[in-house]
């Protein structure tokens, strides 16, 4: 869902087209979710009927996609900007994942914080852990509450750092955490 004024819904696998919605009811209805602004900021916050939550900063760009066509997503593709996910793993025990142009973070129950900027994807882990990987294949990391990776262009090791407190902030103030 394209987060200013439109909302797309990938209603296949990645990279089929996708259906255009012009209301958060029709979202809604196919989805299970239900998207929200926050007031008195620009971010949005989507809830979906079976455990996942997406809040997204004011600007960020993502769609939703379904892979198996059940009329639930399974994945956000985020193309700017920043969201926090946050996934209930009882009620998602087949996980959830943000695919971005240069990473995918996969979980089974989690929070986690992915950011897009400057050809870079950046993330963060509030809650449970987070595998990352570049969607080509390859090299992937697992990481912990506290830590963090940053996926740039090309084919460089993935590094895990525990962020400093001041990064971590940073991102998730952005997200009204």
């Amino acid at each position: 869902m394209l987060v200013n004024s439109r909302l797309l819904f990938a209603a296949a696998a990645w990279g089929s087209a996708t259906f255009l919605f012009t209301s958060d009811a029709a979202l809604a209805q196919t989805s299970g979710c239900a998207m929200e602004r926050v007031t008195g900021t620009s971010r949005q916050v989507m809830r979906c009927a079976d455990g996942v939550t997406i809040t997204a900063e004011g600007g960020a760009r993502f769609n939703l996609v379904d892979r198996n066509r059940d009329g639930r997503p399974d994945a956000v593709s985020l193309r700017n900007k920043a969201v926090l996910v946050d996934v209930d793993r009882a009620r998602r025990p087949d996980g959830f994942e943000v695919i971005t142009p240069q990473a995918i973070a996969a979980v089974r129950g989690t929070r986690w914080a992915v950011d897009v900027k400057n050809s870079t994807t950046s993330v963060f882990v509030v809650r449970g852990r987070v595998a990352v990987g570049r969607p080509s294949a390859g090299e992937r990391v697992v990481l912990n509450v506290g830590e963090g990776v940053d996926v740039a262009r090309g084919s460089g090791p993935l590094t895990v750092r525990r962020w400093p407190p001041a990064r971590a902030a940073a991102l998730l103030a952005r997200l009204g955490q």
